[in-house]
């Protein structure tokens, strides 16, 4: 037999949605660490809840803040 249970999980709510962002800063490293893996990976919207719209920009405020230094790319074990 299967799970029903798993079948109706709860849908997230995006996070900038609710808090009615209307960009994201890349230089709100605090923030963006919330979205990143202990190892740097970007995590996915099915993992985070956050919308289409929401996780495009958060992927570009994260790679510009790789890029100038702010995030590292790989973190060290």
């Amino acid at each position: 037999m299967y799970d029903k249970s798993a079948a109706f999980k709860k849908a997230k709510n995006c996070p900038f949605t609710a808090a009615k962002l209307k960009s994201i800063d890349y230089k709100d490293i605090e923030n963006l660490r919330y979205f990143i893996t202990e190892r740097g990976k970007i995590l996915p919207r099915r993992i985070t809840g956050v919308s289409f719209f929401y996780q495009r920009k958060l992927k570009n405020a994260i790679k510009r803040a790789r890029h100038m230094a702010l995030l590292p790319f790989v973190l060290e074990e």
